[in-house]
Parts: C-alpha cells; structure tokens; sequence
C-alpha cells in the first residue's frame, strides 16, 4: 500500500510537495493527511520483523522518488530528499513523538541512517550535489562524483533494484563521458599552449600568436602533476614502449608458457620492471615473490589458461591496493606511494589491467573499499589517497576510455 501510495502521488506532486509528504510519514509521523497509509506504516513498524527488514522499507521508498526524479530534470531533489534524514534528532524524539508508534517509527530511522543503505543514498546525494566539492567540511566523501569508477561499488547495496542499479549506471555513463570530454579539452589546450611557446621562443620577432582560450583542469592535479601523469600513462615508459605496448609483448610472451609456475615468473619480472631498484631490493622485490609463489601453488604445472590469469591478477590487487573491507590492511599500498609516488605506483597497477581487462572492476572495487575507510577524513588528512584516485581515474580513463590520447606522446 505505501509503495503504491508513493508511485501514484510521485507522478502528481512537484518534487517540494514530495518532500512535504515524505517528510510528514517517515520523518515526524505524526501529521499525515491520508490515515490509511499512516495506519498502514504503523503495522510495519510495530511488526515483529521491523528491526531487520524496515531499513529495506524505508530504502525501497526513497528509490521510488529517486528513480521518477533521476529519468526527469529534478535531480536536484535527491539530495534534499537525504538530506532529510538529518532531522532525526534525539531532542525531536523526546518532544514530539509520545506515541509507541512514532518512538518505534523514530527509532527505526535513526538506525537506518547507519545502515549500509542510507550511506549508498548518502553517496548518491554527493555525486548529484555540486555544491558537495565546495562543503566547508571537505571530506573525501564529498568528492565522490569526481569518480565514476567507483558508482557501482559505492553507490549500490546488497538489495538495489534492477531500477537503481540501472540509474547509477546511466549517471556513471554520463559523468564519465562529462569527465572525458573535459580531460580532452583540457590536454588540448595544454598541447597547443605549449606548441604557442616553443613558436614564440623560436621566433623572438614573430607577430603575437592568436589568443589560446584557458581551459579548466578538470583533476585535482596540479598543472605540473598532469603533466607528468598524462605523459607517463599514454608515453613512452620503458625505451621506446608504452605500457599497451608492455602489456601487448607479455601477453604474446606467455603463449609459450608451458605452465602457470612459468607466468608467475614471468609476471614478476614484468611487475617489478616498474619497480624503483633501490626500493625493490630492499623488500617488495621478495614479497611480491613470495606472494606470486602463494597463488594457486596446485596449479603450477598446469597449463595457463584465463581463469589462472584472472584469478592471479585480482589476486595480485589484493596484495598492492586492499584485500577487503573486512581485513582493510593496506601498508604495502601506502609504502608505494610514499617511495616511488602516484604516478609510478599508478602505473604498476595499469600494466596489470592491460594485461588482462577482465580484473579491472576489481581494481575498482578495491580503491572503493580505501574510499569507505576514509570518507569521513577531509580532503588534507588522506591527500595521498585522493591524489591516488585522481591518477587512477586519468589512467583508467585514457586507456578505457572513449578519447583517444595517443598523439600527446
């Protein structure tokens, strides 16, 4: 009955009147117009199951407005529909609701801002807020819509519809294809700024060359740090070789491995090629041995096939990004980072997506589990994560993307 109530007014209400009503049931629960839906929210509430399944109620509500709002021009009205839940106080509840079906109502809503449902509609807010960047709190949450790789690991729970699941992937599409045609406006004005100068220095006495409009940088980079990040994913990074180029001569390579010991082998030389020497020798060099000798032992004599691949390569994200939510152990990671930076580390991890595309969602989901670790942090506090998700997203997004970067190398 409520789901019905909510589909019909949901095509009859503008989204302000939707707030109001949404408001009036769920949140206060004590002044709703139609008593027969208010009577029907009180059976669920007071039901023996509502500790456990209410939050999937209240979820699924929510949804029924999102998903209406997302396919038409009021978007803007899912974050303030979230933002209601941050009128579930413990003063309202003492002063308000003296009912047992409003305290019950009450309780219930605040326990579902805790849940892993609330925290994917939180998220969701985020990404369709663009004012969420600029909060005065700035929190790595707040820059979850810089990265649509991370939507579908973020942005979905266990019991998201067929509906949302497709809503979250049709916003991914587009703030993907924003972000792309952003990255490829902006390495053009970079190229032909610097095509400007070198003219200019050339020809000291040459008439001014025509204005080159600004482009905004559309990462969190700064100019230099683009730079040499474009530069290193797309370009030449071993002699003449690009890492495509990299990933393509493994590839052809391990056809004549005769068994899987022989690909780990060989995966080791291709992963530690990108190695700094001196921080290699001192330790990650053998973990990475030891670690690669621990993947399938039984294996070994098999011959290589795409399952042993793909099983090594995730396998493989675990060890250099984060196993898991549950174990979020990431000192290798971090150790990375702080010895050979972003840029190199990032690329570690690109030669590895290259050499076998099906893994890449798992890299993704791994960088989405050190996302939820740290969303609560600002922006300064974790600047190493943050500078690492903006360096995946320029790699990911020139390798997979639907821009063509190649004539910058």
């Amino acid at each position: 009955m409520i789901y019905d109530h909510l589909l019909h007014w949901i095509d009859v209400d503008t989204p302000d009147q939707m707030l109001d009503r949404f408001r009036a049931l769920f949140i206060e629960g004590a002044r709703y117009s139609d008593t027969e839906i208010s009577d029907a929210l009180e059976r669920v509430v007071l039901s023996r199951n509502a500790q456990e399944e209410f939050r999937y109620v209240l979820n699924r509500c929510c949804h029924i407005l999102i998903n209406r709002w997302q396919s038409t021009s009021n978007q803007l009205a899912i974050p303030r529909l979230v933002e209601l839940f941050d009128e579930v106080s413990d003063g309202y509840v003492s002063q308000r609701h003296r009912t047992r079906s409003m305290r019950r109502l009450k309780e219930l809503t605040k326990q579902f801002v805790e849940t892993d449902q609330y925290h994917t509609l939180y998220r969701l807010a985020q990404v369709l807020n663009q004012a969420a960047e600029n909060n005065v709190n700035r929190t790595l949450g707040n820059l979850i819509r810089r990265y649509p790789y991370l939507y579908e690991h973020c942005l979905l729970s266990e019991d998201s519809t067929h509906e949302h699941q497709s809503t979250v992937r049709h916003i991914q599409t587009e703030m993907q294809r924003k972000f792309e045609v952003d990255l490829s406006q902006y390495v053009t004005y970079q190229v032909r700024r610097a095509q400007s100068e070198a003219i200019a220095r050339t020809l000291s006495n040459a008439a001014p060359s025509r204005i080159i409009h600004p482009v905004d940088n559309p990462t969190l980079l700064s100019e230099v740090q683009f730079r040499k990040a474009i530069k290193h994913y797309v370009g030449r990074v071993e002699g003449n070789r690009t890492y495509k180029d990299l990933a393509h001569s493994f590839l052809a390579q391990s056809k004549h491995n005769r068994d899987f010991r022989g690909f780990k082998n060989d995966l080791y030389e291709y992963i530690t090629a990108s190695i700094d020497a001196d921080y290699g020798r001192r330790r990650f060099n053998k973990q990475l041995y030891v670690y690669l000798d621990s993947i399938m032992p039984s294996s070994d004599d098999q011959q290589l096939n795409d399952f042993l691949m793909v099983r090594t390569c995730s396998q493989l994200f675990n060890f250099l990004v984060v196993e898991g939510s549950h174990t979020p152990n990431h000192f290798i990671f971090i150790d990375l980072l702080s010895n050979m930076g972003p840029i190199r580390t990032t690329g570690v991890l690109l030669k590895i997506v290259l050499l076998c595309r099906k893994v890449k969602p798992v890299l993704e989901r791994r960088f989405s589990v050190l996302f939820a670790h740290y969303e609560e942090y600002t922006h300064e506090a974790v600047r190493w994560l943050v500078l690492a998700l903006e360096n995946l997203n320029l790699a990911l997004s020139a390798h997979f993307g639907a821009i063509d970067l190649s004539f910058i190398r």
